[in-house]
């Protein structure tokens, strides 16, 4: 198989720009760790928030070292630290670094994956930012959680942040009031989706909220609208909006909230009749997919199946065969009996390595340019070397700790989605 990087690597600069979304991303992530920014890739437009944790330099010896050395010096420090280290691997990550993962899978899965591993000292999450905070959210007290690069952050989750929304839920409290209606259900539950900082799972945590994933977005709406008249869902409207619809709720009342307008932007009885309430965020990866892509596909690939991530836009998603979570996707095809057309609306890394796990089907990404998470790919084999053998040398780097105030609070609506399980058939 050969990997995204090294497609990249590959392109010749006269098109790079034609086959991918930056040249830059041929360039090792270390060059932009000095400068603020998500890097290059689908999040490259993004704003950076003041005070984003900041990489600063790795050490010239991984900056300069050959990716095969890279990997041995990976797997000599993965051998001598043994049970006492366990490293997870999203599914967005590059293959580089997915080789040398303990376990594979969306962020909520391997927080939980790292759970089984009750000897590992260390839990080194190469993911992003939030990842890594879950993780030492629901890690044992004597087990520390390193990122690898410090700069791989979520655009998404820093759309939504706790002045923001503490500032929204007082504007609606002052229109809502707080009293119960006669079933019992307060004015609005807040929702956040796990791609959000601990702040905003604590906010949920003390509000009497949750968390939920896209795999069980559904089930919390339902939780939801059981305990409240509305729904404040952030950071991520498209995952909030094309759940919501599909559960019948129509459109006009999910009007969506603009943090840097007063009341979002709506007059108040827009509000009052509003059952979801959409923060104004969205992941730059799955808003690069677009109907005409789809057409596109279905014009050069008769009978292809179309299946997309519900961070998508409602046109795509409404003109895809099918939609769903990260393992929802990877399951379909694995599902698939006979040889299939595969068209997938998700990030780069992911649809790569399911083409080349699943050699009986024709698998291809919506998106013809090559532009992975801009966040994900700041994850790079020399951070992961680098973060192992100052463990192998008695020395934690790049360490996330969520303060225990956060944490119990954030505790409390990660148990409430464990807890709100689908209805029976």
């Amino acid at each position: 198989m050969t990997s995204v990087a090294t497609l990249i690597a590959s392109i010749p600069s006269s098109v790079a720009s034609e086959q991918t979304c930056s040249p830059a991303l041929a360039a090792g992530p270390w060059t932009f760790d000095q400068a603020p920014g998500y890097g290059p890739g689908a999040s490259l437009g993004d704003v950076l928030p003041t005070g984003s944790p900041r990489q600063g330099s790795l050490p010239e010896e991984y900056r300069n070292e050959t990716n095969e050395r890279l990997h041995e010096r990976i797997r000599a420090a993965k051998a001598t630290l043994g049970d006492r280290v366990v490293i997870l691997g999203h599914f967005y990550q590059r293959d580089e670094i997915v080789e040398h993962a303990d376990f594979l899978g969306d962020s909520f899965q391997l927080a939980n994956a790292a759970l089984t591993r009750p000897d590992a000292e260390t839990i080194v999450f190469c993911g992003v930012h939030f990842m890594a905070e879950t993780a030492d959210i629901l890690a044992r007290d004597d087990q520390r959680v390193v990122l690898p690069n410090l700069a791989a952050g979520c655009s998404m989750a820093d759309m939504a942040d706790i002045d923001s929304v503490t500032e929204c839920w007082e504007e609606l409290a002052s229109i809502y009031g707080t009293e119960p209606d006669a079933d019992g259900r307060v004015p609005v539950i807040p929702v956040t989706y796990m791609n959000s900082s601990a702040a905003l799972k604590a906010f949920c945590g003390a509000h009497g909220g949750i968390v939920c994933t896209s795999s069980n977005a559904e089930t919390v709406l339902e939780w939801a609208f059981e305990r409240g008249q509305r729904v404040l869902f952030f950071p991520d409207q498209h995952l909030g909006r094309n759940t919501a619809k599909a559960m019948g709720v129509p459109l006009e009342l999910m009007p969506m909230w603009n943090p840097r307008k007063a009341l979002g932007g709506h007059d108040e009885q827009t509000l009052l009749d509003a059952r979801v309430l959409l923060w104004h965020g969205f992941c730059s990866v799955h808003k690069r997919f677009t109907v005409d892509q789809i057409d596109r596909a279905r014009l050069e690939h008769p009978g292809v199946r179309v299946i997309v991530h519900p961070e998508c836009p409602m046109p795509v998603v409404d003109a895809a065969d099918e939609y769903g979570s990260t393992d929802y996707i990877r399951k379909a095809v694995a599902a698939a009996d006979e040889p299939t057309t595969f068209a997938i609306g998700t990030e780069i890394n992911m649809v790569n390595r399911l083409a080349a796990e699943f050699p009986q089907h024709t698998i291809f990404c919506l998106d013809p340019v090559i532009c992975p998470c801009s966040t994900m790919y700041r994850i790079h084999p020399g951070y992961l070397a680098w973060v192992l053998e100052e463990l192998v040398a008695g020395n934690t780097v790049n360490r996330i700790e969520v303060d225990d105030r956060v944490a119990v609070d954030a505790r409390v609506a990660l148990e409430r989605m464990l807890a709100a399980k689908p209805k029976a058939d």
